[in-house]
């Protein structure tokens, strides 16, 4: 009877809509240089959706970004008039019925919700898409864009069903469904983009859709930062986390010390610390893609070794992000008792996350995609400041990291830890492999995200 009750608010909903469209259009028409972004996500954590709203702007756009605001998009989004951000509420989780009954009534409201708050927006020349999360947000895009007149592009990061797979496995008729529907209601588009060649290729052989490979690529702000800079940020965050503390007091009490740097009173010179800790960093969305375990047998195979009497330096090892696996990860690394090795978890505030990757000594991805079709994006910033990677393998992840000459690929712990050794051995040595990878990264003149935006967005937009 609820369902039933639910389904005739459902039609009476979308009929109301129906009635209102042709007098929305006919008194407003559609907006020619107004695309509308639409994220069922949380805006501060898609980068790459902030970057095409940014570029979007830039080349002459007014642009709608819808999604979630959980977390805090760039300064740069905020600050710009040409670029309204629209908050979509999200839907508590339902604590009454199996779960197919739950995820029913989570899409039935995320279907209704959206068509009423694109149905508010002036109509647009586009709907950019990201997927996923697909379901149900590509079919009342699309039906959004019949009714207005708007062209519907879907940007595929990745398939939405095989992310369900990983929590629900392959078979289970959820994800079967959201596969049907993804290959089904993804060939609704005007345009395709996608961020692999594999990925391409793969929409293309068992979808039957075309796309173009947009690679990430890194804003301009993701860059090496400054010793100054480093230094304010490492005072910044050992206001927090102890790993940033200073591990003795200067005699000088004038003098400020992070773990990594200090600063001269008189001159305000900054300077690194002799024997200071190497800086590791990670980042992730704590999800069933990435194994963190690799990286904490490796750090303990790390801590083994120094304690063996390798000369290897300590670590203090970042891990940033949040996510829903982030609490069960934090508990395996509150069981570790590391005497070399420290361990933290924050969560950044967006203007500082590149300023940490730039001050980094090495990466660590453990990014393993669930279609085996995807890049990690936190890749592609740590290379936008010229940061070395050590990466988890998988099937496509040689199109960004290349072994041996930007970073290093590896299998399991084992591997990584050989790595590690091999990495920081004598660190930090200037002529050692850590050194040549990061000028190789230099050397390479990445193309940047903007550059690359107009080169293969841009003429897409405007033919179509």
């Amino acid at each position: 009877m609820a369902v039933s009750c639910v389904a005739v608010l459902v039609m009476a909903a979308s009929l109301l809509l129906l009635l209102l469209v042709p007098w929305k259009r006919w008194r407003r028409g559609r907006a020619d240089w107004h695309v509308i972004i639409v994220v069922l996500g949380d805006v501060g954590r898609s980068p790459r959706m902030q970057y095409h709203a940014l570029s979007f702007v830039k080349s002459g756009f007014s642009v709608t970004l819808m999604g979630f605001c959980n977390s805090r998009p760039y300064d740069e989004l905020l600050q710009n008039n040409r670029i309204q951000i629209v908050s979509l509420t999200e839907l508590p989780k339902l604590a009454v019925g199996p779960h197919i009954f739950q995820y029913g009534v989570k899409v039935v409201f995320q279907s209704v919700y959206l068509l009423w708050k694109l149905m508010c927006r002036e109509p647009a020349a586009y709907i950019f898409l990201q997927n996923p999360p697909g379901l149900p947000a590509i079919a009342v895009c699309w039906l959004v864009g019949c009714l207005c007149a708007s062209k519907l592009v879907i940007d595929w990061h990745n398939y939405g069903y095989s992310i369900m797979g990983l929590v629900h496995g392959s078979s289970h008729p959820l994800v079967l469904l959201a596969k049907w529907y993804e290959k089904l209601c993804g060939r609704l588009s005007h345009l395709n983009l996608c961020v692999t060649n594999s990925m391409r290729e793969d929409l293309a052989q068992n979808w039957g859709i075309k796309a173009v490979t947009v690679y990430d690529k890194p804003a301009s702000f993701f860059k090496e930062t400054p010793l100054g800079l480093q230094h304010r940020l490492f005072m910044k965050l050992s206001c927090t986390y102890s790993a940033f503390k200073a591990c003795s007091e200067p005699l000088d009490p004038d003098t400020e010390r992070s773990a990594f740097t200090e600063r001269d009173p008189q001159s305000g010179v900054v300077t690194h610390l002799r024997g200071r800790p190497a800086l590791l960093v990670s980042s992730t969305s704590w999800t069933e893609d990435e194994d963190f375990s690799i990286l904490l047998a490796a750090l303990e195979k790390f801590e083994q070794l120094i304690l063996d009497g390798e000369s290897l330096p300590s670590l203090v090892c970042v891990i940033t992000g949040k996510g829903p696996l982030k609490e069960y990860y934090r508990g395996l690394i509150g069981q570790k008792h590391f005497q070399h090795i420290q361990v933290c978890t924050p969560w950044l505030e967006a203007e500082d996350y590149p300023l940490l990757l730039g001050s980094a000594d090495l990466g660590v991805c453990l990014h393993k995609s669930s279609s085996g079709l995807d890049l990690p994006m936190k890749v592609v910033d740590m290379f936008g400041c010229c940061l070395p990677v050590c990466a988890v393998n998988f099937q496509c992840l040689h199109e960004l990291v290349k072994h041996d000459e930007n970073g290093l690929v590896f299998e399991g712990s084992e591997e990584l830890a050989a790595q590690l050794q091999m990495l920081f051995s004598a660190f930090p040595d200037p002529t050692g492999k850590l050194s040549q990878f990061r000028q190789n990264l230099r050397e390479s003149e990445q193309l940047r995200w903007d550059e690359s935006w107009k080169q293969t967005v841009l003429p897409l937009v405007m033919d179509t």
